[in-house]
């Protein structure tokens, strides 16, 4: 990367004391781990919106599709204030060109989803969606999200961080004026990763790329924004995972010798049970490639996606 990545995310997970309590919600994979690579761009609705800190305690209330956002004790209605200023700040952020946003879990204002939401009985529902959040992700609908909760489950941390790097790279080509073999060049090196998520937009961003005189360049390149986009927040599976892996191994058909293909074929048999992590048959595909010095592999984003230092496929 030229530059960092840039990521929104909920101020109180840096350890910022930002809370209605005084307190914060540090993420240390976040901050010590995953900082490494990102430059965090920090929100927090209910204090930018002026609702200061210690604050009073909120909730939603109401109609699932359109909650309000009330204090717990008080009975204050906040929600225009907080729209009102998402609107404004979501403005401020477009300029930012962030290539993903990490929200607060369970956040009445920055809860990604199964947010409570409490009807007239005072009965809660894991239902609803955080103002901020709901405001943000309507924005920008493609734009890779996350809650730190669900980044946890390491498939969904894996897809999470494989889809920022991959908008980011995708970025640094927009910025320098894209020609159509721009176009061909980054999707020539990104196949095998698309294929791991969904062979239907693999087949479709071909047929794109190679339209000839179908669609403008500019018509193109937005087009395959949203395809790639669309792709990659699909989770890439054990199965296709393993079909990535056999569709590399036809790389090889005269450069490995019967007892190297027999081992790649048990490796990949075992990762296909579920005995081995991910990392293990990619490893060795990767010293295949570098001992054969294997052309086309050697320019697929598949095999590196992120960086190794950050052990995401060492527990898919």
């Amino acid at each position: 990367m030229e530059t960092k990545i840039k990521l929104g995310i909920s101020m109180c997970l840096l350890g910022e004391p930002v809370r209605y309590d005084g307190g914060h919600k540090w993420d240390r994979f976040l901050t010590d781990t995953l900082g490494k690579y990102v430059e965090f761009i920090p929100v927090c609705p209910e204090m930018e919106c002026g609702l200061g800190v210690p604050r009073e305690a909120m909730r939603l209330v109401g109609n699932l599709e359109k909650p309000r956002l009330v204090t717990i004790r008080s009975n204050v209605d906040h929600t225009e204030r907080m729209i009102q200023w998402a609107q404004r700040r979501i403005a401020e952020l477009k300029k930012e060109d962030l290539c993903g946003f990490i929200f607060k879990s369970d956040s009445p204002s920055s809860g990604m989803e199964r947010v409570k939401v409490y009807n007239e009985k005072g009965i809660p529902v894991k239902q609803g969606v955080g103002v901020f959040a709901g405001e943000f992700m309507a924005r920008f609908p493609l734009l890779p999200v996350e809650e730190e909760g669900r980044l946890h489950d390491p498939g969904l941390r894996e897809n999470f961080i494989e889809r920022i790097f991959a908008l980011k790279r995708w970025r640094e080509v927009l910025e320098k004026n894209p020609r159509i073999k721009d176009l061909v060049d980054f999707h020539t090196r990104h196949k095998l990763l698309v294929l791991s998520h969904s062979p239907r937009h693999y087949q479709q961003m071909g047929k794109l790329v190679a339209q000839s005189e179908a669609l403008d360049l500019q018509e193109r390149v937005d087009r395959y924004q949203s395809l790639l986009l669309e792709a990659l927040r699909i989770k890439a599976s054990n199965k296709k995972h393993t079909n990535v892996l056999m569709h590399m191994l036809g790389y090889f058909k005269k450069e490995l010798s019967p007892d190297e293909k027999q081992e790649l074929l048990e490796i990949i048999d075992n990762y296909q049970q579920g005995l081995i992590p991910l990392i293990v048959p990619v490893t060795l595909f990767l010293h295949y490639v570098r001992k054969y010095n294997q052309p086309y592999l050697k320019t697929q984003v598949y095999l590196v996606p992120h960086p190794i230092e950050l052990k995401l496929r060492n527990h898919v």
